[in-house]
């Protein structure tokens, strides 16, 4: 399951951290300012991903840099055409001579359509931007627990939207079966994902066939967790949120406007609170959160705008 938090306050630019139970890296979605988002946080992401290089989403990138060089190991980034240029632009425009070539790798994924993503790499000292390879999907990142996938909405610039999708996973009801465990549920576990129904099973000295066990498992569907960037509040945009983001478990979604700057919002390709709600409903999201206000509003304004989202 997985475990998420804004980590911005809520006068800061969004940022989002991202856990999964029983998994050893975090990730930072967006790169805001984030107060709250820890040293030791960045340096155990193990991905960023960033849905636009608007400067309230990209601004913090720099400190997530200072952090992380010297880690020695490779972290993905993922966002629209252009992060590539952009993030070896940040990055060169400081001085790394005293950087060694293993201190970290950065690995470069950029969303060019809904269906084709190009991968680069960059290391120091040079940061020479390298193409090493092309991905005609969608998916974003892939571990071996749960993939990331994406879609590009329309914010008067590609704004890349991502979902966490958690592997569906065979659990045991032990209690029920009368055995104790042991390498046997594994065991029974890979006959039925494997199909494989004449399978024996040794439990306690006894043997049984795999298919007269079958009863004691069952499927648990995988979590989901959805974050919608800036998007304008286009039947276009609105169509690709409910195909991709569909009975989600939870979705943090831009809800920049309140009702009364609806006209501001559609001027700047934005949403505002209750058609982000209207649309969250639609694709029938069991939790949906509201995030990423604007800075004219005051503490007062953004409990207005949380309580029209809520309503």
């Amino acid at each position: 399951m997985f475990q998420s938090e804004v980590k911005s306050k809520i006068d800061e630019d969004i940022s989002i951290l991202v856990k999964m139970d029983n998994h050893p890296y975090n990730y930072i979605c967006e790169c805001g300012d984030a107060s709250n988002l820890t040293v030791k946080e960045i340096q155990n992401a193990n991905a960023i991903f960033i849905s636009h290089t608007h400067i309230d989403h990209f601004v913090n990138f720099d400190s997530i840099i200072r952090h992380q060089i010297g880690i020695q190991r490779r972290v993905v980034i993922c966002g629209p055409k252009g992060i590539a240029l952009q993030v070896q632009a940040r990055i060169k425009s400081y001085t790394w001579n005293l950087i060694h070539k293993d201190a970290i790798i950065y690995e470069i994924r950029e969303v060019i359509a809904d269906d084709k993503i190009i991968i680069y790499e960059v290391t120091p000292p040079i940061w020479e931007l390298k193409e090493i390879g092309l991905l005609n999907n969608n998916i974003l990142f892939k571990e071996k627990s749960f993939i990331v996938s994406g879609v590009l909405l329309n914010h008067k610039t590609p704004s890349l939207s991502y979902k966490f999708i958690e592997n569906d996973s065979i659990k045991i009801d032990i209690k029920s079966s009368g055995f104790k465990g042991g390498k046997w549920v594994n065991e029974l576990k890979e006959a039925f994902k494997n199909t494989i129904e004449n399978q024996k099973i040794e439990i306690e000295g006894k043997q049984y066939i795999a298919k007269e066990l079958f009863h004691l498992l069952h499927i648990q569907k995988g979590d989901t967790l959805g974050i919608i960037m800036d998007h304008a509040a286009s039947e276009e945009n609105h169509c690709k949120i409910k195909s991709h983001f569909s009975k989600s478990r939870r979705v943090y979604i831009e809800s920049f406007y309140k009702n009364e700057d609806k006209e501001q919002a559609t001027l700047n390709y934005h949403s505002y609170s209750s058609m982000s709600a209207k649309i969250m409903k639609e694709s029938n999201v069991l939790e949906a959160i509201p995030v990423h206000f604007s800075r004219k509003y005051d503490k007062t304004d953004i409990e207005a705008l949380i309580t029209e989202f809520k309503s």
